[in-house]
């Protein structure tokens, strides 16, 4: 191969700078001699691009009678389920074995992975070592009754052939000959072809006949190969393997159904969206009674009924937020709520509409990454808002300036919330409205402990609850 080819290979398929290219073609330089000492086939491959497979981008075969590749395998795609030992090299980047993997030809092989590193540490290539695995074979005598007990499924469907292990698996396992007739299924593959062709006996007609959405496969020839079809709402993965070293021409098709997995996917997408939808909805109404409250407040009302109001609509913005900030992302189909980003927004609109703007707002998470579920986001979104209130309302008479401080913190098991303001302190607990919404969220929702700490100046509350299934922190 001359280096042009690999240059053209790479441009087309990958990624990789005009440097990387270079130094891939430094090490194609000495692959050939790497084969001839070693007796193994040595390859170049690299990742595509766009797909999560790689691609054969350079070769270089030992001068032996009987190779293990009749023809180049320069510019075939590798898969993963096939070579797991190049995947992992690309992603472990250090060196990684295999026994046992299947070669473009269908051939067992020993394989030595290494990373290639570019200037920058990235991991642009791996070098492969192949050496075909000798697999020791059953006798003869023994090996000429093993394909009558296998073709009984499809010769004789009602007989009781002898189980084999491929009977027991839920993939349809297919053999094809040199015409592309079956010659062996396992019970679900003969179940498969039944279904699809409408035939009970099918041992002497080609299955890309009577399946023709399968041509595509027997069109790529001696390549492993695998392929996602869709056809009458049914979904397959065909896993493609040709065999070699018999006297007849054989191709293994290993066929997995994933037509209930994608109704499954079908039906979660759905529930995803009317859940969604009613996020919308339940936002939406909120919004109707926020503006009904407003107009109500425009007509005369006293100071008294004119706080009342506005304590309203600071709760009910602070259950709407939660929906906003569940509807931002789409991707949420947990409907994982952000209680560091819940907490900023309640605290930011709270002090931005109230009498005293000027007050300071500060946030103190330690980096925690705080999440819970829409129930509990809801009962943390009220908390928040009433402790805001208190302090806005009481903590700051007579005065224009002023701090509130939020801080998260986290331990393995529980999460702790201080709300903290510099104001003129709270001399007695007095019960009220808002105390008695704040004792019953944090013990019957959160499951928590509620405290008020005593100190020479301002307000100190603490909130105290377990991490749980609903309540959960992510870590990086």
């Amino acid at each position: 191969m001359s280096p042009s080819n690999i240059q053209s290979v790479c441009q087309k398929y990958t990624s990789l700078s005009a440097t990387d290219v270079e130094k891939l073609i430094e090490i194609e330089a000495s692959l050939s001699y790497y084969a001839e000492l070693t007796d193994c086939y040595m390859f170049i491959d690299c990742m595509l691009e766009n797909l999560p497979h790689a691609i054969v981008v350079a070769e270089a075969f030992p001068k032996t009678k009987n190779g293990l590749y009749e023809k180049s395998v320069i510019g075939k795609f590798v898969f993963e389920s096939f070579e797991p030992a190049v995947f992992a090299a690309f992603k472990n980047k250090e060196k990684s074995s295999i026994t046992r993997a299947i070669t473009q030809e269908g051939i067992t092989v020993e394989q030595n992975v290494v990373p290639l590193f570019n200037d920058q540490q990235q991991v642009i290539a791996v070098l492969i070592q192949e050496k075909k695995v000798e697999v020791q074979t059953t006798p003869i005598d023994d090996f000429r009754h093993m394909p009558f007990a296998l073709i009984e499924h499809i010769v004789e469907p009602n007989s009781q052939p002898i189980p084999v292990v491929s009977d027991l698996l839920v993939e349809s396992i297919i053999l094809t000959n040199h015409e592309n007739k079956v010659i062996y299924s396992n019970p679900a593959g003969h179940r498969f072809i039944s279904e699809l062709s409408g035939l009970e006996r099918f041992d002497n007609v080609a299955l890309n006949k009577i399946l023709p959405f399968l041509q595509e496969v027997y069109d790529k020839g001696d390549d492993v190969f695998f392929l996602e079809i869709t056809i009458d709402r049914k979904s397959f993965i065909v896993k493609k393997i040709p065999i070699r070293d018999q006297n007849d021409k054989v191709t293994l098709l290993i066929i997995h159904d994933l037509t209930e997995l994608k109704l499954k996917e079908n039906e979660l997408m759905m529930k995803t969206f009317a859940i969604r939808e009613i996020h919308h909805r339940v936002k939406n109404n909120l919004q109707t009674v926020t503006s009904l409250l407003r107009l109500q407040m425009r007509n005369d009302l006293s100071a008294s009924s004119a706080s009342a109001f506005q304590e309203a609509l600071n709760r009910i913005y602070s259950i709407s937020s939660v929906y906003e900030l569940i509807l931002e992302n789409e991707d949420n189909a947990e409907e994982k709520v952000d209680v560091i980003a819940l907490s900023k927004k309640i605290g930011h609109k709270m002090v931005g509409t109230s009498d005293t703007p000027s007050i300071q707002l500060t946030f103190h998470d330690d980096n925690v990454q705080l999440f819970c579920h829409s129930k509990k986001a809801v009962s943390l979104a009220l908390i928040i808002c009433e402790l805001l209130q208190n302090a806005l309302k009481y903590a700051f008479i007579g005065r224009e300036e002023g701090t509130i401080d939020i801080q998260f913190q986290q331990d393995a098991f529980s999460i702790s919330l201080y709300i903290s303001d510099n104001g003129v302190g709270m001399q007695e607990v007095k019960a009220s409205f808002g105390m008695e919404i704040i004792t019953r969220l944090v013990e019957y929702d959160l499951a928590g402990t509620f405290s008020i700490i005593p100190s020479e100046q301002g307000t100190h509350t603490h909130i105290q609850f377990p991490v749980s299934e609903e309540v959960f922190i992510l870590n990086d």
